[in-house]
């Protein structure tokens, strides 16, 4: 987790009301133009956030005690503290759904910068997860779930309603060339902008920043010739470890099965093992899979750490 604290951005301790759980979180958008230079200039993601806050304490009409969000997160991976851990949401709409839930806002708009990168889905997942550690239950909505708004536009609702996925997790299979390998080339002409390229051609922003190494986005001449992303090929699929079923993990259970199971836990970022994985069943892998078990929204007695056969297909543990 990449986290800029409210002491990195010099804000004091927020005073916003407390609220120490909720039903879980709702994800948020900026709801108007949002510059495609932040895509590539981190200051410009910081330099908003603070424009966010600003903007917010200078509303008399809503009369915010601090910015109205508890995270935000940027297209660079960074998840932003606002009124973090512990703190009732001012943004999602009355005080019955602000009691209900906390917030996290994507730095994407209505126009500009529309589309989610990866880095930045990654980094509202990193906000989810750390909320759910400090009180929030395991429901994730959008705004406009209970209230009247677009928000959070459409590209970030779709996540939403898919699970809000981490990407390159079990809900989005890898593929190769990553959207990024070219299959052509634009002119750029008279009153393009790279949002209205994107969408001509099926392709995001982000890809279009990443294949071209463009500096500055939101800056296009007449005649550049931009290199288009291809399309994405599905790798050959990998034979799965069927469930062994829960009564194998076990009684000092020793195979390559584990360890196999153990690689696949620490590439979800789930790892709890200060040495490994290896092929002996430990508490560090009972500790493991049930941060796994979390990650799916298990609690209680379902997330025990020992594996069931639901949250075991969606690890898909390679054949060893």
């Amino acid at each position: 987790m990449k986290l800029v604290t409210r002491s990195d951005l010099g804000w004091p301790a927020s005073a916003a009301p407390a609220q120490a759980t909720t039903k879980g979180v709702k994800v948020h958008y900026e709801g108007s133009p949002v510059s495609t230079k932040l895509l590539t200039d981190h200051d410009a993601c910081i330099a908003e956030w603070k424009a966010i806050r600003k903007s917010h304490l200078a509303n008399k009409a809503e009369n915010y005690s601090d910015v109205a969000y508890n995270y935000a997160a940027c297209p660079h991976g960074y998840l932003l503290e606002g009124r973090g851990i512990g703190h009732r949401t001012g943004a999602n709409g009355n005080q019955a759904l602000n009691q209900a839930h906390y917030a996290i806002v994507g730095l994407v708009g209505s126009s500009g910068l529309t589309e989610p990168t990866d880095a930045m889905l990654s980094a509202i997942r990193d906000g989810i997860e750390l909320l759910r550690k400090n009180g929030a239950g395991t429901e994730i909505k959008g705004h406009r779930d209970g209230y009247a708004t677009a928000c959070p536009g459409g590209p970030l609702y779709d996540w939403v309603q898919k699970g809000a996925p981490r990407p390159g997790g079990e809900s989005t299979p890898p593929t190769t060339g990553g959207g990024t390998s070219s299959s052509g080339t634009y002119t750029v002409k008279k009153g393009d902008t790279l949002s209205s390229i994107a969408t001509a051609h099926k392709t995001t922003v982000a890809a279009l920043v990443k294949l071209n190494s463009l500096k500055d986005a939101d800056k296009l001449s007449i005649g550049q010739k931009l290199k288009l992303p291809g399309k994405a090929t599905a790798p050959a699929a990998q034979p799965l470890e069927p469930f062994p079923g829960a009564s194998f993990f076990h009684g000092g259970r020793h195979s390559p099965i584990i360890a196999a199971m153990g690689r696949r836990l620490v590439a979800e970022g789930c790892s709890r093992y200060s040495n490994g994985p290896g092929p002996n069943w430990t508490n560090a892998d009972r500790n493991s899979y049930a941060a796994f078990q979390r990650k799916l929204g298990y609690s209680g007695s379902s997330a025990d750490g020992i594996p069931g056969k639901a949250s075991w297909e969606k690890l898909r543990v390679p054949k060893s």
